[in-house]
């Protein structure tokens, strides 16, 4: 189960949200020392949502809710 306060894939500006895996993938690459640039290409998603979800994994700590 997972509440919009702790999960960090969701974005409240659109009305789609990115899946958990994409969520976890990048931060995988994030602690693989790429760039956000680099990610956003990677993934083809924007700069924008690639650093939100970065800040938001370094505020909880985690892309997973605790149940």
């Amino acid at each position: 189960m997972q509440t919009a306060s702790t999960n960090i894939c969701e974005r409240k500006d659109r009305s789609q949200q990115l899946s958990e895996f994409k969520c976890s993938t990048v931060i995988g690459c994030h602690q693989c020392n790429k760039s956000i640039h680099e990610i956003s290409l990677l993934l083809n998603i924007p700069r924008s949502t690639v650093s939100g979800i970065i800040t938001k994994w370094k505020q909880l700590g985690t892309t997973a809710t605790q149940p």
